[in-house]
């Protein structure tokens, strides 16, 4: 391939990074052409610079192509500038949500050196085993949580710095549309960064569309919580206290599982079970599958894709199994706190399913709800370590410590609580009845 060629196709791959192109049907492409160039900006840019230099150390002048080079490299300059932005937005919306004092509840402040770019770590984003054995963590692979064969499976993330009994317990839900996707594939950068920052991380499989329709999938979810309440402890973590994270599709099921806890239609079997979590933080998740938020593309979504692979039911004659699988419908005023993730340039799923969600949990829910909305990031833009997905990896543990210390603040004053005042009542109650 000549360099015009080459310059023509970054250029081009560029320009749909910055402005991908809109449309449901074109969602799909326009975000495999721009999801790589915009994480990986600063690889590519340095490959267009080496690709122009050399072209120029060779004594050839091809304008046009040396002008495409110049036009990518500007665009891929802008595009690692917007990367950036996401530690600012990521800390106004951690201030927004939680309060300008939110830091005071983390066992340190934030360094310079925690808000600044990692740059050693980009270098190679896909050396995920070398980074998990640097930071000292252990996987404990495929344990059985269910009876459904390989899509039944989890891991279990620890490291050497977990405590012996008590750590905080982090569940991630893969995406991949339902009907795709492994345990092992997502998520890796945040879990690897809280195992080795203590906490028990549980990846899961689930059962996929349209081999297994819904709902097996949030039965699936519900399932892995109910199994982590009775076996974490094995491995270090509390089963007092779950937070629960995913993207995409795992976004939907996060936010699905957060809203409907002990819900007896999502745990055929295992009514009983304690399926509530702590803390949700779904990223670019779908909220609205009902169709419910007006939005276009939402409905789309529910008549092209769901209705006839995911769901197999059609949204008119049985509306209500899409309106029971929509979190935006279900969100009532015990609600967890929530960390919704969200980039602004996605075109698998519209941003405005998560404002449409954010606004719910705002108007009824009685914790707290933090909304970031990434200034041009697409869809999966944490699948590997980036400019942004680390800035997020390090927003999210933020968020995550600040609620696991006013958990354990909370529930350390309930106890005093109880044993202060629950003698006193009794003998009130004593006196009151002589």
């Amino acid at each position: 391939m000549g360099f015009v060629r080459r310059q023509a196709i970054t250029a081009a791959l560029t320009a749909n990074a910055i402005r991908p192109l809109p449309g449901f049907r074109t969602g799909i492409p326009a975000f495999f052409a721009g999801w790589l160039t915009g994480e990986l900006a600063p690889h590519v840019l340095g490959l267009t610079v080496a690709d122009a230099a050399g072209h120029v150390s060779a004594r050839r002048r091809s304008v046009p192509g040396l002008a495409l080079a110049g036009l990518s490299s500007a665009g891929l300059a802008y595009l690692i500038r917007q990367s950036r932005q996401a530690v600012d937005v990521a800390e106004e919306a951690l201030v927004e949500g939680l309060g300008v004092d939110y830091v005071e509840e983390l066992d340190a402040k934030p360094t310079p050196a925690d808000l600044a770019t990692p740059w050693r770590r980009l270098a190679n984003p896909f050396a995920f085993g070398r980074a998990a054995r640097r930071a000292g963590v252990e996987v404990h692979r495929d344990i059985p949580f269910t009876s459904y064969g390989r899509r039944g499976v989890l891991d279990v993330y620890t490291s050497e710095v977990t405590p012996a009994a008590g750590a905080p317990v982090l569940l991630q839900v893969h995406g991949g549309g339902w009907t795709i996707g492994n345990k092992d594939q997502q998520g890796l950068p945040l879990m690897q960064h809280m195992a080795a920052r203590g906490w028990v991380c549980v990846a899961i499989n689930y059962r996929l569309a349209p081999r297994d329709p819904w709902p097996a999938q949030i039965v699936d979810v519900k399932a892995a919580l109910a199994w982590i309440r009775s076996h974490i402890a094995e491995y270090g973590g509390s089963p007092d206290y779950i937070a629960i994270t995913g993207g995409s599709a795992g976004g939907h099921l996060t936010a699905l599982a957060a809203v409907t806890p002990n819900a007896p239609e999502f745990q055929p079997g295992f009514e009983s079970a304690d399926t509530s979590v702590q803390a949700a933080v779904p990223y670019y998740g779908v909220y609205d599958l009902a169709g419910a938020s007006g939005l276009r593309t939402a409905e789309q979504m529910r008549d092209h894709f769901l209705a006839p692979i995911v769901f197999k039911k059609s949204p008119r004659r049985e509306r209500e199994v899409f309106e029971q699988a929509s979190p935006l419908l279900r969100v009532t005023a015990d609600a967890p706190d929530f960390f919704v993730i969200h980039g602004s340039r996605d075109t698998l799923v519209d941003p405005g399913q998560a404002r449409a969600f954010v606004a719910v949990l705002r108007a009824t829910s009685k914790r707290s709800v933090t909304y970031a909305e990434l200034p041009g990031a697409q869809h999966a833009f944490d699948i590997f370590p980036s400019i942004r997905s680390q800035h997020l990896v390090r927003a999210t543990d933020r968020f995550l410590h600040w609620h696991w210390n006013r958990w354990l603040r909370e529930r350390a004053g309930s106890a005093d609580s109880t044993i202060s005042t629950g003698p006193a009542q009794a003998l009130v109650g004593e006196v009151e009845g002589t």
